[in-house]
């Protein structure tokens, strides 16, 4: 579905620190969805609201929690760290004790400092950093792996599969993209791949040329880009365009349909690390064809995170015969849940005890397959 559409449809009139209600009930057990509906990466905020809202609706349907319907209710980060703690603050105020967020882990990791003070629980479905769940928290989980785990997942990959000689490691100086890049960079030296090139670019570039010439004097064979998806698009297009032929990799926030349409044929064979096809696993087609009953993409790698992040919350609170977010945090370290993600059990930092991230190359026409 195409952006303007979306923001139509399902987001009218956000303010951009706002919020907006699915349901109007007054006895609900609110849960805030936050994170990008505007921005360059709303796409991946889209991804999270439709899986978040897709489990409180058929949660709902039956019966709730305890008797009580879940209310989804929407703000707006942009995916911006000064946002994303007004955006806190304004949830705090709202007297939301449930969350689901942030998406770009340098929103996830401010936004989560005001959560844990304020006692409020919340569970990111997209945000990768370990040095989110590092820091002794009590309320703060994820239903998705880490780039200490990623990272390795990919270095080892470009290592025994790709066999290049001289890599160039890019990111955009960000939390997210830096920190994957040095986890790919420190898996590809201890394997003995040579990287010749750790370079930063800033986020919002539009022009690569100097970069594409440094790769090309440098005898660069192979690029791995920690980052998103628009800064890669431009790149692979470019290279693309002056004759730079060599390979390109990245993590999960370039494994968008959007970059397709960026890069178009320079697309073709990009490697990404992202979450295993959920939407492909046969005991989940039903819950597929509830979101295409709603003209809804189930294959975005944060719709399922998402709706197990809602799913999770609901059974801790029923678990925890309470919505006290430290007795549902509780609940949540001593118990498992049976998810279309699978079956989740956390660990004392709130990270998943087992997930794993997979291989895939990228097509032109925006699928994926595998890779081998």
């Amino acid at each position: 579905m195409k952006t303007k559409q979306r923001l139509s449809k399902i987001f009218l009139a956000i303010a951009m620190t706002g919020a907006a209600s699915y349901t109007l009930a007054a006895d609900t057990i609110k849960i805030g969805l936050a994170g990008p509906v505007t921005g360059a990466v709303a796409q991946y905020g889209d991804m999270q609201f439709i899986g978040a809202q897709m489990a409180i609706e058929q949660i709902n349907n039956d019966g709730g929690v305890d008797g009580q319907k879940l209310e989804g209710v929407v703000y707006d980060d942009a995916c911006d760290p000064k946002q994303a703690v007004a955006v806190a603050n304004k949830i705090v105020n709202d007297d939301v004790r449930f969350v689901v967020g942030h998406l770009c882990s340098s929103s996830t990791q401010p936004a989560s400092d005001i959560y844990e003070d304020e006692g409020i629980l919340m569970i990111t479905a997209a945000s990768t950093s370990p040095d989110i769940t590092s820091r002794g928290y009590e309320l703060i989980f994820r239903t998705i792996g880490l780039d200490s785990l990623q990272g390795p997942t990919a270095g080892n990959f470009i290592a025994d599969n790709v066999k290049p000689t001289n890599v160039a490691v890019i990111h955009d100086k960000q939390q997210y993209g830096e920190g994957i890049a040095t986890a790919v960079k420190e898996t590809l030296e201890s394997k003995g791949v040579k990287v010749g090139l750790f370079e930063g670019i800033n986020a919002g570039d539009k022009d690569f040329s100097s970069m594409i010439s440094k790769l090309k004097q440098q005898g660069i064979d192979f690029v791995y880009y920690g980052g998103y998806h628009p800064e890669l698009g431009l790149l692979l297009r470019q290279a693309k365009e002056r004759g730079l032929n060599v390979r390109f990799m990245g993590p999960e926030g370039v494994g968008n349909k959007e970059i397709s349409a960026i890069a178009g044929p320079a697309s073709e064979g990009l490697l990404v690390t992202l979450p295993k096809s959920f939407d492909q696993d046969p005991r989940n087609q039903k819950l597929v064809e509830a979101f295409k009953a709603k003209n809804q993409d189930p294959s975005g790698p944060f719709v399922f995170p998402a709706y197990a992040a809602v799913q999770v919350i609901a059974e801790g609170i029923e678990k925890a015969g309470s919505t006290d977010t430290d007795k549902v945090a509780e609940a949540l370290r001593s118990n498992t849940f049976d998810t279309p993600t699978g079956n989740l059990a956390f660990d004392e930092k709130g990270d998943l005890k087992d997930f794993n991230f997979v291989v895939y190359e990228w097509h032109q026409d925006g699928t994926k397959t595998e890779a081998k």
